[in-house]
């Protein structure tokens, strides 16, 4: 009987490998469509994608912020009668934000990379080296000794993992695009689909050879002057009966796609409202879906000094405690600190973010508007989207800048910006065809969109030539215009712009958050937000980078009645 049983035991077994082995999900990692029958990833029935996704890699430097709703705003002392941040509910998605702020080290990989990509004495490439360079002398004083910082501070070793200072919130954004196509690179590299480009010889990594993410979906081919044997081992496709075999070293497989899952998602600006709700991190509050009071800082408590036994009385975080007073007497600095500190020296807050009260203020991706009515979206809110699509040319293919195409922006401070770089794909505006028939947007800048635009102001009824003369509801100085010869250089002297005006507010003013090294308690909280021009740097703001997750809004499934910061 037993050897029965053993032997229908094996022809089971043996089914199973059999069934096994004739499964598509077995030929070539396909699966079967629940809907036609097809089956994915087999080119016997066309070859059609479909990723596989696993959630739970976090991108390096980062943690995770799980959304959920809080209130935006209401700080609890208004000494400065600002009213600007009168309380809304707003919810945010799941997000990934940088645990600390991006430092000298850091950014300084980013403006090698820039100058051996884009060699400013190459005059293609002139102003793009220097438009990210940041402006070491936001250090200087009038009436004060502070020129060791301006020589030092971005790049001696002693200062390498403090906050990156003296960038404008133009080169913030200019960082976040670098990070996303180095991330990417080495992904790519790590899977074996481009070599080390770093390695290669065959192909000067220059110009227009520099790697775009957006380039490299839209036209593999297109990157690395048609050079296709930078590609080794792509995405394994099984071969069709009788197909020729690969020839040997070259290239195997397809490209990678977006629709695979494989590259990491575009780091940003967090939003002001994402900003505020991971420095708030009110969920340790929290008691089951209740939030049991407010908070005034990033951590727990109504005070800026610890209270635990080791730490009693220190300051929880780097700021200026009064009037000449920005660390404390010799020998008992209460915040260690009197410019900027070394990033991760103070705790955390409950997600796991240092510095979101005090050691540097941080630039956020939205508009400054002094008010966020109650109308507003209250999912994700962000003021600042301009729409825009691909460029394609007369030819009907995506245009990729080459070395001589790139365009440059003289800004109103005389700092001028590439619009692009060469090897990334150039966007432009969406038109009025775009957005026919559409309802959810109508504009492709909706930066004033219900606050500063024509319908939001008493001229909504005007025509085109009546609203060019009437007065602007946010009159912010426009740049005149200026020569530029050939090498870019300015051909006419500037001018400061002697209209009278009676705002600071425009499409170009950005919002920073968080106080500083130079802010007293005040501005600690983090619902208090300040607003620069977007290509103004001082010596107290710095900033981090977000990026969005993508799948479930959870990470971890488990819910628990207290997180485990409440309970200390």
């Amino acid at each position: 009987m037993k050897s029965t049983v053993k032997l229908f035991s094996y022809l089971i077994l043996a089914g199973v490998v059999l069934t096994s082995c004739n499964s598509p999900r077995r030929s070539g990692g396909s699966s079967t469509s629940n809907l036609t029958g097809w089956n994915f990833n087999d080119p016997n029935y066309g070859g059609y994608i479909k990723g596989k996704f696993k959630d739970g890699s976090v991108p390096p430097g980062m943690v995770h912020i799980e959304g959920g709703t809080f209130t935006m705003g209401l700080v609890q002392d208004d000494v400065m009668f600002d009213w600007n941040t009168t309380p809304k509910q707003m919810h945010v998605r799941s997000f990934y934000m940088d645990e600390a702020e991006v430092t000298n080290s850091e950014y300084g990989m980013f403006l090698q990379y820039t100058k051996d990509v884009f060699p400013p004495e190459e005059p293609a490439y002139k102003h793009i080296y220097e438009s990210v360079l940041p402006d070491t002398l936001v250090w200087r004083k009038g009436l004060g000794n502070t020129n060791l910082l301006s020589e030092n501070y971005l790049r001696h070793p002693a200062y390498a993992d403090y906050p990156v200072v003296g960038v404008s919130w133009l080169q913030a954004n200019e960082y976040c695009k670098w990070r996303t196509n180095a991330v990417n690179l080495k992904i790519l590299m790590d899977k074996g689909v481009i070599t080390n480009i770093f390695k290669e010889d065959s192909i000067e990594f220059k110009g227009k050879n520099n790697f775009d993410t957006d380039a490299y979906l839209t036209d593999p081919y297109a990157l690395f002057d048609g050079d296709s044997s930078i590609y080794k081992k792509g995405i394994p496709v099984p071969r069709k009966k009788n197909d020729p075999k690969p020839t040997k070293n070259g290239f195997t497989g397809r490209q990678v796609t977006s629709s695979d899952g494989i590259l990491s998602q575009k780091f940003r600006l967090p939003t002001e409202a994402e900003w505020e709700y991971a420095a708030k991190s009110l969920f340790e509050n929290r008691e089951y879906n209740n939030i049991r009071g407010r908070k005034k800082y990033a951590w727990s408590g109504k005070y800026t000094r610890n209270k635990t036994r080791a730490k009693r009385g220190d300051q929880m975080t780097n700021f200026k405690q009064g009037k000449g007073n920005y660390s404390g007497i010799a020998g008992w600095s209460s915040d260690m600190a009197d410019i900027p500190n070394k990033i991760k020296s103070y705790p955390p807050n409950a997600f796991g973010l240092y510095d979101m009260s005090g050691n540097v203020s941080e630039w956020v991706a939205d508009v400054y508007r002094p008010i966020i009515d109650s109308e507003a979206n209250d999912f994700n809110y962000f003021r600042g989207n301009i729409f825009t699509k691909k460029m394609i040319n007369e030819d009907g293919k995506v245009v990729i800048l080459a070395d001589g195409q790139v365009e440059y922006d003289t800004l109103v401070n005389g700092n001028v910006m590439p619009k692009g770089l060469p090897g990334s794909v150039k966007y432009i505006p969406i038109t009025r065809d775009d957005t026919f028939m559409r309802r959810n947007y109508v504009v492709a800048d909706n930066s004033d969109l219900n606050d500063g635009d024509q319908r939001s102001s008493k001229f909504f009824d005007y025509d085109k030539e009546q609203i060019e003369t009437a007065p602007r509801m946010y009159n912010s100085p426009v740049k005149p215009e200026k020569e530029l010869d050939s090498l870019g250089n300015v051909v006419n002297q500037f001018e400061y712009d002697k209209k009278k005006r009676t705002t600071l507010i425009s499409n170009k003013t950005r919002v920073y958050k968080g106080g500083s090294w130079a802010d007293r308690e005040y501005w600690l909280d983090p619902a208090q937000r300040r607003y620069f021009p977007e290509y103004i740097s001082t010596n107290y703001i710095g900033f981090r980078c977000a990026t969005d997750k993508v799948g479930p809004m959870m990470k971890n499934a488990k819910r628990t009645a207290t997180p485990r910061y409440a309970k200390q």
